[in-house]
């Protein structure tokens, strides 16, 4: 068995821990016009993920105490308290790391009990009464993220051993091809299947927890591992 310090865990947050985007729903319901215009702008590539933000926060029209009331309604993976309690059983550090809202991760954690995981994330800011700033402390030259997820998988290797990344979508893809094992949730799957990564597929973290002493014991294959429910039609990878 390897040793569980050996590993150290990058977790995605918005669609991953978090049941919901945090800020498509923010947006969806405190969002003045013009929001709409990034997003499509962004999914066509023509801005990265950092510019989008930063023009979506500064057209949130909402009190601080609106901001509190709407996070206090959203939920987390209903297994992730359980998963995170295995990671401290084992020893295994875990960072939060998330191209979203470092104030919207902390509340939501919070109001479920979890206060103690390192985070990195963009950082939001209150610029008036109802108007609002986004930093993002995270960025690195060259990358159009506001979190750029490679940097941190480089900082979790110069901690030594391997690395496990779980996360669920597009903002994870070009880490997911750094990393020794990913979870994978949603659209992470069909990349990690499609570009040959390491991986296993979860719909929940309750799926995470019963995975993390496989993987820390070295008994998950290091090839790409096709989903139960994968059918003859479909193409499997080499």
């Amino acid at each position: 068995m390897s040793s569980p310090s050996s590993w150290n865990i990058l977790c995605d947050f918005d669609g991953t821990i978090a049941v919901e985007d945090v800020i498509d729903s923010l947006l969806d319901r405190y969002g003045r016009p013009g929001w709409e215009i990034l997003e499509r702008d962004w999914r066509a590539g023509v801005i990265g993920s950092a510019v989008c933000m930063a023009g979506q926060v500064a057209l949130l029209d909402m009190s601080r105490d609106e901001l509190a009331r709407h996070l206090n309604g959203l939920h987390i993976d209903h297994g992730f308290a359980s998963f995170v309690r295995a990671t401290i059983e084992y020893g295994v550090p875990m960072e939060i790391v998330s191209d979203g809202l470092d104030h919207a991760i902390y509340a939501i954690l919070a109001n479920h009990g979890i206060d103690t995981l390192p985070t990195v994330a963009n950082h939001l800011l209150q610029s008036g009464p109802r108007d609002w700033s986004l930093t993002s402390p995270f960025s690195v030259s060259g990358c159009r993220a506001g979190t750029c997820k490679c940097a941190r998988v480089e900082a979790a290797n110069t901690r030594g051993g391997k690395t496990l990344l779980i996360g669920d979508g597009a903002s994870d893809f070009c880490a997911a091809d750094r990393v020794d094992f990913v979870f994978a949730k949603n659209r992470l799957i069909e990349h990690c299947r499609a570009a040959g990564i390491p991986y296993a597929p979860i719909a929940s973290f309750d799926e995470a927890r019963e995975l993390l002493p496989e993987l820390l014991a070295g008994r998950l294959p290091a090839q790409t591992v096709i989903p139960l429910h994968a059918t003859s039609s479909q193409e499997l990878p080499a």
